[in-house]
């Protein structure tokens, strides 16, 4: 069958599974319309983008107009879909980005150097997932609304930011849903998605809704959106040729605009790619033995040198002399460009997320802090920082001056946080009494990447009874930002003692095998880097407060349990706290995650200056608060 008689075959064939989806889409679509006709304002967001053109190919160069492109810069994996929501109480890791989010990663890839992101694939429902878990495509032809919105603010920031998007169709693993997912719908076998009809039918339709979807911030259809720099086949597919062959051809049938690179997993080109004219771009993944990578990476593009562009979609996982290497390859050899695996970006409730990878690695982020000085995070990003200009033979600027922070809503001045700004490598927090006019620093150098999904300050020195409001800067080694909103008055009714035993200095005695941990489990423990471990019968001990409660957050297996007892001043024991427990634990344990536990102790009885926590073999202490208030007077 010619492949034109193939494609229009394969609309005809799906065309009926996606008709509810479209009328739905069509419903929401002029709703929107309606109200935006009815209220006189034009679409958010900044529809003057900066993208003059589409990203097209001469020969073997990518161009930007009459420009040629090349990029050093980050894959974004969440940037349109977040796996890594890992608060204490969580239960569920999967959520979508908000507006802040988008725009911080953006922004900082734009700061960076980096031209081009690649995000991950479009998630796919598994026959594990919960009600709560939102996918992007949940059956054939049936896709989820709030997903696909959230790609559409990606496009819209990315066209206002200045960053062009490359977007992968499905992927090989199973961690998004992909190519087995799809399978299932069907009841079908996982290998049947690269040959069955129905199968590459079903995949055909989430293409067509994609590609034909008009961005609901920007009234443009995807197809004719220039931050879209190509459609990807897939994310490191393992398939027969055949099957790319049909796809290239189907996405080229519904947009001639964008151009399509190859997904799959090998690491040397095959002629089968070379020769296809649907296929625009060449791509590889490389990690392991980097004098291997280095290898295939020559003879790849010697291969295609004169015929196709050729870049390095994903790289890393090494020391830092062979991402130099490579990332020097990239450059010297004349590929249209590389992307490092992999940035991670800030959260809406301050902080970032995070992403260990193996092998002691994890996820980078900007513009690098101490706290992942073991894989070498600060080096490394400067160091691609500066190969993202000396790509375009450029040097790069100075960082530009942090905007200011968003101070986010204060309940306690134990527990205060904001929104970072893209570049900030610290923040000074300042405070004011109630009815005074004079502002006081009261911290200089707040680290906003030290603790994932905790309060980034607590304000150690507020007195009981007092009223404060607080407000915030942003700092690295170009400025000083404005100050973020104020927030108060805030009353202070209980102070809290932290630990996010990321030491021994608040602790006022130990005994003995006790552990720092740092990376060791750090996935299993909700990326938490600051944990505690010890032996069994191995204590600690906090001084308290009178009228003081407690809190312990650890990480364990089903079966242990801590010991908490409290003592006199003369160290006497009494008998075990009254303690409570709550577990927070995932479904669909991919990565084989800790429970989550909580022990509280609402009152520690009166006489107790001393709380001692015994150890039981496998449990990780992640933080201890100890909540104080005022003593009761007689």
């Amino acid at each position: 069958m010619e492949i034109e008689q193939f494609v229009d075959c394969r609309r005809r064939i799906h065309s009926r599974f996606s008709l509810a989806t479209y009328e739905y889409q069509m419903s929401r679509t002029l709703q929107a319309v309606a109200i935006l006709i009815f209220l006189a304002i034009p679409f958010e967001g900044n529809l003057e983008a900066q993208f003059a053109n589409f990203i097209t190919r001469n020969g073997a160069t990518l161009m930007d107009g009459n420009q040629e492109l090349r990029f050093i810069s980050f894959d974004t994996p969440n940037l349109h879909y977040v796996e890594d929501y890992l608060p204490f109480t969580g239960i569920n890791p999967w959520r979508l980005p908000n507006e802040f989010e988008i725009r911080d990663a953006l922004t900082t890839i734009k700061q960076f150097g980096g031209k081009v992101t690649r995000i991950y694939v479009l998630s796919v429902r598994r026959q594990d997932d919960t009600p709560e878990i939102r996918r992007h495509v949940d059956g054939p032809g049936l896709f989820n609304v709030d997903a696909f919105e959230t790609l559409d603010k990606v496009l819209q920031v990315a066209n206002e930011v200045g960053v062009r998007v490359i977007i992968p169709f499905v992927d090989n693993w199973k961690w998004w849903g992909g190519v087995a997912e799809y399978a299932a719908f069907r009841r079908k076998e996982r290998d049947a998605f690269w040959t069955d009809l129905q199968l590459i039918g079903d995949f055909e339709q989430t293409i067509e809704f994609l590609v034909n979807r008009t961005n609901i911030y920007t009234g443009t259809k995807y197809k004719d959106d220039k931050a879209i720099m190509a459609w990807e086949t897939g994310n490191e597919l393992v398939n027969p040729y055949s099957w790319t062959k049909t796809i290239a051809a189907y996405i080229k049938s519904l947009d001639t605009n964008h151009l399509v690179m190859e997904g799959t997993l090998g690491r040397e080109l095959t002629q089968e790619a070379l020769d296809d004219p649907n296929i625009d771009i060449l791509s590889t993944h490389h990690y392991g033995d980097p004098k291997a990578s280095l290898q295939y990476i020559i003879a790849n593009q010697a291969k295609a040198r004169g015929k196709k562009p050729y870049l390095i979609g994903e790289y890393g996982i090494v020391p830092t002399q062979d991402i130099r290497a490579i990332t020097d390859t990239i450059i010297h050899q004349g590929l249209a460009g590389g992307m490092i695996w992999s940035l991670r970006f800030r959260t809406r409730e301050g902080g970032f997320y995070n992403h260990y990878e193996y092998n002691g690695y994890s996820s980078y982020r900007w513009p690098g802090f101490p706290d992942a000085d073991s894989y070498d995070e600060r080096a490394v990003v400067a160091m691609l920082h500066e190969k993202a200009f000396e790509i375009d033979g450029s040097v790069p600027p100075p960082l530009p001056v942090p905007s200011a922070p968003r101070l986010l809503e204060i309940n306690n001045v134990s527990s205060i946080a904001w929104q970072g700004s893209a570049g900030a490598r610290s923040y000074v927090v300042e405070r004011k009494d109630k009815d005074s006019t004079e502002w006081r620093i009261i911290a200089d150098s707040v680290d906003d990447s030290r603790y994932q999904f905790r309060p980034l300050f607590c304000d150690e020195t507020a007195q009981l009874g007092r009223s404060y409001e607080y407000r915030v800067r942003a700092r690295n080694e170009s400025g000083t930002s404005d100050y973020s909103n104020a927030v108060g008055s805030i009353n202070v009714v209980t102070k809290t003692m932290v630990d996010e035993m990321d030491s021994y200095e608040k602790i006022f005695q130990k005994s003995g095998d006790l552990r720092l941990l740092k990376f060791e489990d750090i996935r299993k423990a909700k990326e938490d880097r600051s944990r505690v471990s010890g032996k069994e019968g191995s204590f600690i001990v906090y001084r308290v407060p009178a009228s003081s409660s407690m809190e312990i957050d650890t990480y364990q297996p089903s079966n242990a349990r801590l010991s908490i007892i409290a003592a006199d001043s003369t160290m006497n024991a009494f008998p075990l706290l009254p303690i409570k427990t709550r577990t927070y634990r995932f479904d669909g344990n991919d990565y084989g995650f800790y429970d989550a536990v909580s022990y509280t102790c609402d009152e520690i009885p009166a006489g107790t200056e001393y709380v001692k926590i015994v150890f039981a073999d496998g449990i990780q202490i992640g933080r201890v608060e100890i909540v104080y208030r005022q003593p009761k007077t007689p």
